[in-house]
């Protein structure tokens, strides 16, 4: 386990961890939370040997591997799947001894590599390198690109498929849903529900933190407070212990308040002297307690907007592409005020393609449609951090937007942002990812529109600015059309789900829940080739088309069966473990008096986790060889 005692921890002249203290158990899955700034990446750097504590200690088992996401990636000339076996060192080591070995002939060499890799386990690596960028969201074709063939966000993909193959027993991962659609993000969730070692998670998501993590540890006036449960129980219990907090410092202010009344009463007073000593120095042992901290940075809303016209935007057939390509026919949507509408589907289906062509960025290729005049757009996308002029500060991005207003009047504003002070009269350059974000939402708020269209406008947003979102966007009072793998902003501020997907654009009347189920379906199954209009007319064809799937529904059956054994399995073990780990996280099973009672639960936590492994592996095997009949089946028929 980790073992964090009394540091001290120092970034320049700010101290971000005082005395503070927590205890990491093996295969624990901990969410590290607090706002911008307070130590969460510098903890991560702790944990990686990569800073030196001021004080105290910080232990980590030193035959505990460790793995985190690379910040850069380089614009090899390898491919995408060679270069996350680099990520598995001892893998790629044996692998490269393996192919020098075959071609100088060196048959000893070769038996031996052979020999290590079955111990590795070696041979499935390849398997899983695939599955993980499909999982990420790289298609067949995509996976023996070249690195270098990749934007940014990609890379980033590749970087966390680099990390999650080396099955480290530590692994830390900060916002690792940051470029992610909300297919990977879903898929990265299961993974990591499964992962056998120990996590430490940075994420401003809450729902990813829900599913995902048991603890949470969250960094606050320079400790380490750990809680039990998820993001959600830690809102409740920090909730509750800020109102105690609070209650417990108003009674210690009255105390102090009496006893400051009493000195400055009797202290002149010779009989009563002594006494008043006394209370001074009850007064200078008391341990002063901090006033509860629940006040959010962030103070902003949507005004409501000059004109709202009805409809903004209606569109009937249309068509929209690049170039002579279409990726989208047959669009019919009409926004009117109070439209709130979230688009779901897979990777490169035509999202953003759609966003574009409601901003105008797009011409139409065909079909109706209607921009009403009085139509402002307020467009968010990730390629507007890109265009802040670097060298001038927020306020001066506003005076562009608004000549005649006065100075004060704009520092105001962006206040709510939290731009406080000389922050607002700052160059842009210097700002992190989050505060450009920040200001593009301020310049898109400060405009008054009476169109929302965002495009993942959570990127880089932390916890409390996520949650000022929400609430400003619950209010909003024209139309919004949102693209985001943020659920918690996709719940609680859409009305309606429009499914992109095969070149349409439909509505999809159910929940997000629904839409997961839809794409774990969509995943699994491919859509069987469309078949000639004469044939679909026959009837004798129709007839030996179901008899045939009826065949092979029978032939799977066995398969069918054998997967749903193995969930069944995995199902019961998962709270035996969670058991077992429950009574692990317990200080006092760890003293001498318990060794007995310790070394039976490692043991039976080792064979439930091997028992957990092998139903896996199974698992994965028989999900992979239905995927694969079913492919066969379908394109044959």
């Amino acid at each position: 386990m980790i073992q964090i005692t009394d540091i001290e921890l120092l970034r320049g002249p700010k101290c971000l961890l005082k005395n503070a203290n927590a205890t990491l158990f093996p295969q624990h899955k901990v969410g590290l939370v607090g706002s911008n700034g307070c130590g969460k990446s510098s903890l991560f750097a702790l944990l990686k040997g990569e800073l030196q504590l001021d004080a105290g200690n910080a232990k980590v088992p030193k035959e505990w591997s460790i793995a985190s996401v690379k910040q850069e990636t380089p614009a090899l000339a390898i491919t995408a799947l060679e270069y996350v076996l680099q990520g598995n060192p001892d893998y790629y080591a044996l692998r490269c001894q393996l192919k020098q070995a075959e071609q100088q002939g060196d048959g000893e060499t070769q038996a031996q590599v052979h020999q290590q890799l079955e111990l590795m386990k070696g041979y499935s690596i390849e398997a899983k390198a695939g599955e993980l960028l499909h999982g990420l969201g790289f298609s067949n074709t995509q996976i023996d690109y070249a690195v270098s063939d990749f934007s940014g966000g990609w890379r980033m993909r590749l970087n966390l498929a680099q990390a999650l193959i080396r099955d480290a027993d530590l692994l830390l991962l900060d916002e690792p849903t940051n470029h992610l659609d909300l297919d990977a993000v879903y898929w990265l969730e299961r993974f990591l529900r499964s992962y056998a070692g120990t996590l430490v998670l940075i994420s401003h998501d809450r729902e990813f933190l829900d599913a995902v993590v048991g603890e949470i540890w969250h960094i606050d006036q320079q400790q380490i407070n750990v809680y039990k449960g998820n993001y959600s129980q830690f809102e409740r219990q920090k909730a509750e212990r800020l109102a105690q907090q609070q209650a417990q410092f108003d009674k210690q202010q009255e105390q102090i308040a009496h006893l400051e009344k009493f000195i400055t009463r009797f202290k002149a007073k010779a009989s009563k002297a002594k006494q008043a000593q006394s209370r001074v120095k009850a007064l200078e042992r008391m341990e002063k307690l901090a006033p509860a901290h629940v006040d959010s940075p962030f103070d902003f809303s949507f005004a409501e907007p000059d004109a709202l016209p009805n409809p903004l935007i209606a569109l009937d057939g249309a068509q929209a592409g690049y170039g002579d390509t279409t990726i989208l026919h047959s669009i019919k949507l009409n926004l009117v005020p109070g439209s709130r509408i979230a688009l779901l589907g897979r990777n490169g289906a035509g999202k953003s393609t759609l966003i574009k062509l409601l901003a105008q960025e797009l011409a139409p290729q065909a079909g109706d449609v209607f921009f009403h005049q009085g139509l402002k757009v307020g467009y968010f996308a990730q390629h507007q951090l890109e265009a802040l002029d670097l060298q001038a500060s927020p306020v001066t991005h506003l005076q562009r937007l608004n000549p005649q207003a006065s100075e004060q009047s704009l520092r105001d504003f962006l206040g709510g942002f939290a731009f406080i002070g000389d922050k607002a009269l700052d160059p842009v350059a210097p700002f992190s990812g989050g505060e450009k974000a920040r200001l593009v939402l301020a310049m898109l708020v400060y405009q008054k529109p009476n169109l929302l269209l965002l495009d993942e406008p959570t990127n880089h947003l932390d916890l409390e600015m996520r949650h000022a979102l929400v609430m400003a966007l619950q209010s909003f009072d024209g139309a919004m059309v949102t693209v985001s793998h943020d659920r918690h902003l996709l719940k609680n501020t859409a009305d309606e789900f429009y499914l992109v997907d095969s070149g349409e654009v439909r509505q999809f009347g159910y929940d997000l829940d629904a839409y997961y189920q839809w794409l774990t379906k969509a995943n699994q199954e491919q859509k069987p080739t469309q078949v000639e209009p004469d044939k679909a007319n026959s009837s004798a064809n129709r007839k030996e088309q179901k008899r045939k799937e009826a065949e092979f529904r029978k032939h799977v059956q066995p398969l069918k069966k054998a997967i749903d054994k193995l969930e069944k399995q995995l199902d019961t073990l998962a709270p035996k473990l969670a058991d077992i780990e429950s009574q692990l996280s317990d200080n006092s099973v760890y003293e001498e008096q318990h060794k007995e009672r310790l070394k039976q639960l490692l043991a039976q936590q080792s064979d439930y986790a091997q028992q957990q492994e092998a139903a896996e592996e199974q698992l994965l095997e028989h999900m992979d060889e239905l995927e694969q009949q079913e492919q066969a089946f379908y394109e044959s028929n």
